[in-house]
């Protein structure tokens, strides 16, 4: 009987492609395709694009190249002091090869110590990165800050591409040549207010990245990597010392000690894992904005580095804004997702009610993580990490054959169609599972589906595969029917 229903969801997949010939299609819908899912065991997953950070001053353009390269508007940068950037990281794209851009904008430069705070922001940022994209004002010409910024660049080793920015028209690029002074190559003169220069910039800097990201890896080899990450002082060194048996001294408040993230191999209940500690993100206590701005940082370096993130709360106090935050970090990461509410052992009762209200109005869109109850001081409760970790990497690694939801999409869309809008009704014409960790999903479609509609396809996803503790991502691919000859 199980044979049957294989043999008959994959002949309705192979009718439902059949009938996509019917569509205008593009190269790489063929490609995709092409893609023999259904007999597969392994788990398929896209290697991790190049990651390129943009660095610069305040106000030398970083936020409109940023936008430009994006293709889009995004609230990347403030430039007022004070503000912090939610977001550090991008998806974009560039003649076909994708790539993450590292947005390092809105950085608050401590003037009585520019040397010191200049080339750690810059040192923080490139060890990020692939590649580098150092904006500087053409307008203005080199200034001491963009002379520290260099040190740094140089030091690093990696490729650093010189951005000319605000060079709007061809009378003022000759302004574009006393940053040959920098010795960091030929300048860009660009403008990207305006789009001037910025696909030949984009070409350069295709040219020094790699294939894919040699920061960023896309297979882990040995024992799964779990980022411990959160606020500080929820626990996270905590867990690690306990974890390992060890008073290891992950935090540390003294500038200029190392920003790496520590990774500690341990084992809990017969399993070995990986952890990456990010408790070493706290930095000069007196500059609390740029503390903020390292963190999110850091948080996005371990968990670039990560298969799964467990996001640590202190039960004591408020799930707040910078909680969310954090969240939010895991959530563009395309990670697995554990959520662990630290301090269990002093909650009282009272807290306890508030708490899951708190729960159920801030994190509600991630209510299909595992929770686990801990406490990091204590070791209570550590072994339920295990099964929590393993249930949300299985889910990562999830692979749904092309027939069994190419059937899913059918009987969705026969019980629950798309809304009819504007006189149409978008049809799903056939699906495929692109890639897993995260689970990544392609529908081709007859119109635009909208997001409603793609959220309950992907709430009907949990419903009947599961799928705890995994981000889903699908994308919709609108393709029009051919034109028949007369």
């Amino acid at each position: 009987m199980v044979e049957d229903n294989l043999e008959t969801n994959d002949s309705s997949a192979e009718l439902m492609r059949d009938q996509l010939q019917e569509y205008e299609l593009e190269q790489e819908d063929l490609e995709l395709l092409e893609l023999d899912l259904a007999d597969s065991d392994q788990a398929i997953y896209l290697p991790a694009p190049p990651v390129l950070a943009v660095v610069g001053r305040p106000n030398v353009g970083k936020s409109a190249l940023v936008n430009r390269i994006l293709g889009r508007r995004e609230a990347v940068v403030e430039d007022k002091p004070g503000i912090t950037r939610d977001r550090v990281s991008y998806r974009a794209e560039w003649n076909g090869r994708p790539i993450t851009l590292v947005d390092t904008g809105g950085w608050e430069l401590d003037v009585e110590g520019i040397d010191a705070s200049v080339a750690e922001q810059a040192e923080i940022a490139v060890e990020l990165a692939d590649a580098v994209l150092f904006v500087v004002d053409a307008m203005v010409g080199p200034t001491a800050s963009d002379e520290e910024v260099t040190k740094m660049l140089r030091a690093s080793g990696k490729p650093v591409l010189l951005v000319a920015n605000k060079v709007d028209d061809a009378h003022l690029e000759p302004e574009a040549a006393s940053l040959w002074s920098l010795g960091l190559g030929e300048p860009y003169p660009v403008s990207a207010l305006h789009g001037r220069g910025v696909a030949d910039l984009l070409d350069a800097a295709l040219a020094k990245l790699p294939t894919k990201s040699a920061v960023a890896a896309d297979e882990y080899l040995g024992p799964r990597r779990v980022a411990l990450i959160g606020r500080p002082n929820v626990g996270k060194s905590s867990l690690l010392n306990k974890a390992t048996g060890t008073n290891r001294a992950v935090v540390n408040d003294i500038a200029g000690t190392t920003r790496d993230p520590v990774d500690e191999q341990v084992e809990i209940s017969g399993r070995v894992w990986r952890f990456v500690d990010t408790a070493g993100i706290r930095r000069r206590m007196h500059r609390q904005q740029g503390a903020d701005f390292y963190a999110s940082l850091r948080t996005a370096a371990a968990l670039e580095r990560a298969e799964v993130a467990v996001v640590l709360f202190d039960v004591s106090q408020p799930v707040s804004e910078a909680d969310i935050r954090i969240v939010q970090l895991a959530l563009d990461s395309g990670r697995a997702l554990v959520l662990a509410f630290n301090k269990w052992d002093i909650l009282d009762e009272e807290r306890r009610i508030y708490l899951e209200k708190e729960i159920e109005s801030e994190l509600a869109h991630v209510d299909w993580a595992p929770r686990v109850n801990i406490s990091a001081l204590t070791g209570r409760h550590l072994e339920k990490l295990v099964p929590a970790l393993e249930l949300s990497l299985d889910s990562w690694d999830m692979r749904i054959p092309t027939g069994k939801f190419n059937a899913f999409l059918n009987e969705l869309q026969q019980s629950n169609p798309h809304p009819v809008r504007g006189g149409k009704q978008p049809r799903i014409l056939f699906g495929t599972q692109a890639a897993t960790r995260p689970p990544k999903f392609v529908i081709f479609a007859s119109g635009f589906l909208e997001a409603g509609y793609r959220r309950f396809i992907i709430r009907k996803l949990r419903e009947t595969y599961g799928f705890e503790g995994s981000p889903i991502e699908i994308g919709v691919r609108v393709r029009e029917q051919r034109k028949r000859s007369k």
